[in-house]
């Protein structure tokens, strides 16, 4: 359905289409941060092994997207990383949590789980019976 406004002309349904793919790709961006901290919480990863993992959760990112982000947490104080030689290639980047990037991820797990119950409630809101 077009509508026309003068020196306008708007596609209502595209322009919803836009905004929910807009709004979804801004929801796997805020959590995405949270996801790789997990990730690196229980053992180091190169950006591969990081990568699957995400991908393996149906987050699916590519390579351009992480390595700001790992870059941007390294320069944070979250983050450290070594170079380890690969038996199959090149040397490989393995990050790890530091101490900060733990206590980090622990707020954030907690954020995370009061933001959960949250919107669950909101959204699954329990029906009383009258």
């Amino acid at each position: 359905m077009l509508y026309i406004i003068p020196f306008y002309v708007i596609d209502l349904p595209k322009i919803k289409i836009m905004k929910i793919e807009n709004t979804k790709a801004q929801m796997r961006k805020g959590v995405l941060e949270f996801c790789i901290l997990s990730v690196l919480k229980n053992k180091d990863a190169y950006v591969a092994e990081i990568l699957i993992t995400l991908k393996e959760a149906k987050l699916l990112v590519v390579e351009g997207t992480i390595y700001p982000l790992l870059t941007r947490l390294k320069n944070s104080g979250l983050l450290n990383y070594r170079w380890e030689e690969s038996t199959t290639g090149p040397p490989r980047k393995y990050y790890t949590l530091t101490e900060s990037g733990q206590l980090f991820l622990v707020e954030l797990t907690t954020t995370w789980n009061e933001l959960h119950n949250a919107v669950s409630l909101v959204t699954h809101p329990k029906t009383t019976k009258k």
